[in-house]
């Protein structure tokens, strides 16, 4: 049996992405740079990206995982749009996070709309390393 090495095997694939109107992307700047540190590809959209650029990025670049950074306030419909837009297109293959300005009580809410995990503000970037390569693991 043929051993696999770290070149045989596919990196993690991270699309992070600042939706809306927010204008604060140091976080996900942080948050990207750390996954790179990792091992992973991220891709960065930028600021002001519509749900659909960001769901059309996910699928064009085939990425395993797709992370919202919201400091706006606006975490709740635009993380349920984001979701319909998935549910819509057929995308299920996609781990769906959201990172930053979330208030304890709407984590709930942010899950039963299918994201998988929320990192409010002071999350640490090991811990978000660690949740990605894990559930990206038992998906492959």
């Amino acid at each position: 049996m043929k051993r696999k090495n770290s070149l045989d095997e596919k990196r993690i694939r991270v699309v992070i992405a600042k939706p809306g109107l927010d204008g604060h992307d140091t976080g996900a700047k942080v948050v990207a740079h750390a996954l790179k540190d990792a091992g992973m590809e991220v891709i960065y959209t930028g600021l002001h990206r519509t749900i659909e650029e960001i769901v059309n990025t996910a699928v064009d670049e085939d990425a395993d995982v797709i992370g919202l950074s919201i400091y706006s306030g606006a975490h709740l419909p635009l993380s349920k749009k984001l979701m319909d837009r998935l549910k819509e297109m057929g995308v299920r293959d996609k781990l769906v996070l959201v990172g930053g300005n979330i208030p304890r009580r709407d984590i709930e809410t942010l899950k039963s709309y299918g994201i998988t995990e929320i990192f409010p503000v002071g999350a640490r970037l090991d811990e978000i390393v660690e949740f990605i390569k894990k559930k990206v693991g038992q998906n492959k």
